[in-house]
C-alpha cells in the first residue's frame, strides 16, 4: 500500500463501502527531481486492479495493520489528523511569548488562564484547556528543573525574560506525559509569586494603581490556591486549614471587579499545540468558558472548600454520615476538586480525619444505633489473655466483625463522594457486600448471645398472642438498618437522575413505601431493646454511670430519628403511590410507546439491584402489580387514603424541622439538613394540593358529567421541591 500514496485512502474508503470507481483522469507525475528516485504513476493500474473487486471486498497487506489502516482514513481529516494544515496556514505556532505586554494584555491572559482552570476543573482535558496556552508550552517544553529554568524563552533573548510584564501564574499537575513544574517545591513558587508582587508594587507608578491592584490580586489568589492545596496537612488544626479558604473570600471580588481592564490575547492560545501532546486523540477545539461562568464556578469551589473544612469538627459517627450525605447531595454538586479533598480527610493515611483509628469509628456507630454501653465495646476485653474467659471470645469475635464490617462501612463514605450517578450504580453493587455481611453478622451473634449469657426480651404482640421471647442480635440489627438505608438511596436516587418514567413512578413509589415499612419496623424492634437495657440501668441499686447513660440517651434519640425518618418516608411514598395510581386510570399520566419492552421486562430491570437481597424478599411481579394498582379499591377511595397519608407526612416534617443539630444528627450540616427536610415538607403540602384538585374534578364530574377538565403535569427534578419527591402538578383545562 505504501507505492499507492496518500491518494488510495479515498478510493479504499469507496470500495469497503461497495461503491463503483469511476475512470480516473490521467494526472501528471510528481516533479521529484531528488536523485535515485524514479517515480511511477500507478493510478491506471490501481482502478483496474479495483474494478475486479466486489462490492464490500477488501484487499489488504498481511502486514498492514487496523491501526494503519484506521491511521490511513484519517490521514488529511482536518476532524481527525491533527497535523493536517489548511492551505495557507503554519504548522507551528508563530505568537512569539518574548514580546512585550501591556499590563492590560497580562491581565487579559491570566484570566483566560482562569477560565481554562475552571474549564478543566468541570471536567474538559487539558489538551482543550490549560495546555492550548503558548505560555505554559514554552515554559514546560523542555521541562525545568528548577525555578530558575523556568523562563518563557530558554536561549537567548535573556533580556526578554526580565520584563515585568511577563510574569505569570503556576499551574497544577496535568497528564499528556507533560509534567507542570511538579518537581519544583511549592515554597520555592510560592517565593518566585512574592517576588513577582514586589515587582508590581515597584513599578506602580508606570503601571498605575488600579492595574497593580488587579494584577497583585491574581498573584495572591494563585498563592492562596496553593496554600489551600495543601490544607490536607494541616488536618489537626481545622482552624490554620480553614484559613486560605477564607481569605479567598476576601480576594474574589477585587478580580471580579477589574476583569473590565483586561485585554485579551486571543493569539496567545492556539489548538495546534494539541499536535505536541502525547494523544491518541483527535483535534478538538479550544473550550471557551465566559469569564462570568468560570468565576462562579471558582467562587463556589472556595465556598465548598471552606464548607469541607467543618467536617474536622469531628462530633460523633452520625454526624459525620449526616454531613457527607447533605454535602454530596448539593445543588449543583460540588466540583471534583472539593469531592476529592473531602475523601483526603475522611480516608488519608489510614487514619478517619487525621486522629481516628477505623476502629475508633465503627465503634462509635456501634453503640449509637444497636450497642449503647455494652460490654462488647469494652476495651478491657482486649487485655484478657484467659482463653476461658468470655471477654476473650468477644474481643475475638468483635475484632472479626469490625475487620469483615470496616469495608463496607467506609464504602458508604466513599461512594458518596462521587457523582451522583455513581453514587446510585455503586450502592447496586455494594448491596450485595451487605447482604453478606448480615448473614456472617447472625452467626456472631449467636455466638456472642451464648458467651455474654443475655437474656431474651418477653414481649406480647398482642393481647391474644401468646409471649415471644426474642434476642437483640445487636450485629446484624447493625448490617440489616444499612442494607435498608442504602437500598432506599438507589431507589430515591433513581427519581432524582430520572431513571424512571412518570408512568413507573407510581411503581416505585410503591416499592420505596415496601422498603420504608421494613426500616419503621426494624427500627421499632431497635428501640424495643434499647429502652428495655436504659430501664434495666436506671432499676439497679448503685449509681448509674454517666458515661453509659449518656450513650443511652444519644442510642434513644438515634431511634426516635429513625423512626420518624422512616415514617415521613412510608407515608409520603405511599401517598404518591396512590396519586400515581389514580392519575394512570384517568389517563392523564400515560405511558410512552415502547413496541420493545412490557410491564414483566421493566419490573426485572428495576428490580435487577435487588435481587440477591434475602430480606427484606423481593416481591414477585404479580404481588408488585396488584399493590400498585390496587384494583380493589375505587380512585375516591384511593385519594382519601392518599389524603391521610399525605398530612401524616405533613406532621411528621413538621416534628421533623424543629429538631436541634444535636437531636438531628446534623451537627455541622444543619443548615443543610433543615433545608432537605423543609423541601420534602412541600412536597407534601403540594401532594396534599394534588390529591384535593384530582377529588374535586372527580366530583365534579360525578355530579356533572363530561370530562374532567384537568392535565397532570409531572416535573423533573430540578423544577421539584425535593429531588426524591417527584409531586405532579394538576393544571386546570379549558373544555
Amino acid at each position: 500500500m505504501a507505492d499507492y500514496g496518500i491518494g488510495a485512502t479515498d478510493e479504499i474508503a469507496r470500495l469497503s463501502l461497495g461503491q463503483d470507481v469511476a475512470e480516473p483522469e490521467p494526472s501528471p507525475p510528481p516533479n521529484i527531481t531528488s536523485p535515485g528516485i524514479v517515480a511511477v504513476d500507478i493510478t491506471q493500474k490501481f482502478a483496474q486492479a479495483a474494478k475486479t473487486l466486489a462490492p464490500g471486498e477488501l484487499v489488504k497487506d498481511g502486514f498492514f495493520t487496523l491501526f494503519e489502516s484506521v491511521s490511513a482514513l484519517e490521514i488529511m481529516d482536518p476532524k481527525m489528523d491533527s497535523g493536517c494544515v489548511k492551505p495557507g496556514d503554519e504548522f507551528e505556532e508563530l505568537f512569539d511569548v518574548s514580546r512585550a505586554l501591556d499590563p492590560q494584555e497580562v491581565l487579559g491572559v491570566m484570566d483566560q488562564l482562569l477560565c481554562h482552570e475552571m474549564s478543566w476543573h468541570m471536567g474538559y482535558p487539558l489538551a482543550q484547556t490549560i495546555l492550548t496556552s503558548v505560555y505554559v508550552e514554552a515554559l514546560l517544553m523542555p521541562v525545568p528543573s528548577s525555578i530558575d529554568q523556568a523562563y518563557f524563552v530558554r536561549h537567548g533573548k535573556l533580556d526578554a525574560n526580565r520584563q515585568p510584564m511577563l510574569q505569570e501564574e503556576d499551574f497544577v499537575t496535568n497528564t499528556y506525559h507533560r509534567t507542570l513544574l511538579i518537581n519544583i517545591p511549592t515554597s520555592v513558587i510560592q517565593q518566585a509569586l512574592a517576588e513577582a508582587k514586589g515587582l508590581l508594587t515597584s513599578q506602580r507608578a508606570s503601571i498605575g494603581e488600579e492595574l497593580t491592584d488587579a494584577l497583585t490580586s491574581r498573584l495572591e489568589l494563585r498563592r492562596i490556591f496553593l496554600d489551600a492545596a495543601e490544607c490536607p496537612q494541616h488536618v489537626k488544626d481545622a482552624a490554620k486549614a480553614r484559613q486560605p479558604w477564607e481569605e479567598a473570600q476576601a480576594v474574589l471580588p477585587k478580580i471580579s471587579a477589574t476583569h473590565a481592564l483586561a485585554k485579551p490575547v486571543d493569539e496567545a492560545f492556539s489548538a495546534k499545540l494539541q499536535r505536541k501532546l502525547a494523544s491518541t486523540m483527535p483535534p478538538r477545539p479550544i473550550v471557551e468558558l465566559g469569564f462570568d461562568d468560570a468565576f462562579g464556578h471558582l467562587s463556589r469551589l472556595f465556598a465548598d472548600g471552606l464548607e469541607v473544612i467543618s467536617i474536622l469538627d469531628y462530633v460523633d459517627s452520625q454526624c459525620l454520615l449526616t454531613f457527607v450525605l447533605t454535602f454530596q447531595a448539593k445543588k449543583p454538586q460540588p466540583l471534583v476538586y472539593v469531592r476529592t479533598l473531602l475523601q483526603t480527610f475522611l480516608f488519608n493515611a489510614m487514619e478517619i480525619l487525621g486522629s481516628m483509628s477505623i476502629r475508633q469509628l465503627l465503634d462509635d456507630d456501634f453503640s449509637i444505633i444497636s450497642l449503647p454501653a455494652s460490654v462488647l465495646l469494652d476495651r478491657v476485653n482486649d487485655e484478657i489473655e484467659a482463653v476461658q474467659d468470655p471477654r476473650f471470645a468477644m474481643s475475638q469475635q468483635m475484632e472479626f466483625f469490625r475487620q469483615r464490617a470496616a469495608q463496607p462501612f467506609l464504602d458508604i463514605l466513599r461512594t458518596a463522594c462521587q457523582n451522583r450517578s455513581r453514587v446510585r450504580r455503586t450502592l447496586c453493587h455494594t448491596i450485595r457486600e451487605w447482604e453478606s455481611l448480615q448473614v456472617e453478622a447472625e452467626e456472631i451473634d449467636q455466638i456472642l448471645q451464648v458467651k455474654t449469657k443475655e437474656k431474651p426480651m418477653v414481649h406480647q404482640p398482642s393481647m391474644s398472642a401468646p409471649p415471644v421471647e426474642s434476642y437483640a442480635l445487636s450485629l446484624s440489627s447493625w448490617t440489616y438498618l444499612y442494607k435498608l438505608r442504602q437500598m432506599e438511596w438507589i431507589v430515591q436516587l433513581g427519581f432524582e437522575l430520572e431513571v424512571y418514567q412518570p408512568d413507573e413512578l407510581g411503581g416505585m413509589y410503591w416499592y420505596l413505601n415496601y422498603l420504608s415499612k421494613s426500616r419503621l419496623q426494624h427500627s421499632e424492634r431497635i428501640k424495643g431493646f434499647i429502652v428495655h437495657k436504659a430501664e434495666e440501668a436506671r432499676s439497679q441499686p448503685q449509681r448509674p454511670d454517666p458515661m453509659a447513660d449518656e450513650q443511652l440517651q444519644k442510642s434513644l434519640a438515634h431511634t426516635r430519628l429513625s423512626l420518624l425518618d422512616a415514617a415521613v418516608t412510608w407515608e409520603l411514598s405511599d401517598a404518591l403511590c396512590c396519586l400515581y395510581t389514580v392519575l394512570g386510570r384517568l389517563d392523564l399520566v400515560k405511558p410512552p410507546p415502547r413496541p420493545y419492552s412490557n410491564d414483566d421486562l421493566r419490573y426485572d430491570l428495576r428490580m435487577k439491584p435487588f435481587v440477591a437481597v434475602g430480606f427484606p424478599a423481593l416481591p414477585n411481579f404479580h404481588e408488585f402489580t396488584a399493590g400498585v394498582t390496587q384494583s380493589e379499591s375505587s380512585s375516591q377511595e384511593l385519594l382519601e387514603y392518599a389524603e391521610r397519608a399525605a398530612a401524616g407526612a405533613k406532621r411528621g416534617y413538621e416534628a421533623l424541622s424543629k429538631l436541634s443539630a444535636k437531636e438531628s444528627f446534623s451537627v455541622g450540616s444543619h443548615t443543610r439538613w433543615a433545608a432537605s427536610v423543609k423541601g420534602a415538607l412541600r412536597s407534601t403540602i403540594a401532594a396534599g394540593i394534588a390529591i384535593s384538585s384530582v377529588q374535586k374534578a372527580l366530583s365534579r364530574q360525578t355530579s356533572k358529567g363530561g370530562p374532567l377538565g384537568i392535565k397532570a403535569e409531572v416535573p423533573t427534578p430540578d423544577k421539584a421541591y425535593h429531588e426524591w419527591w417527584i409531586v405532579p402538578k394538576i393544571v386546570p383545562v379549558a373544555p
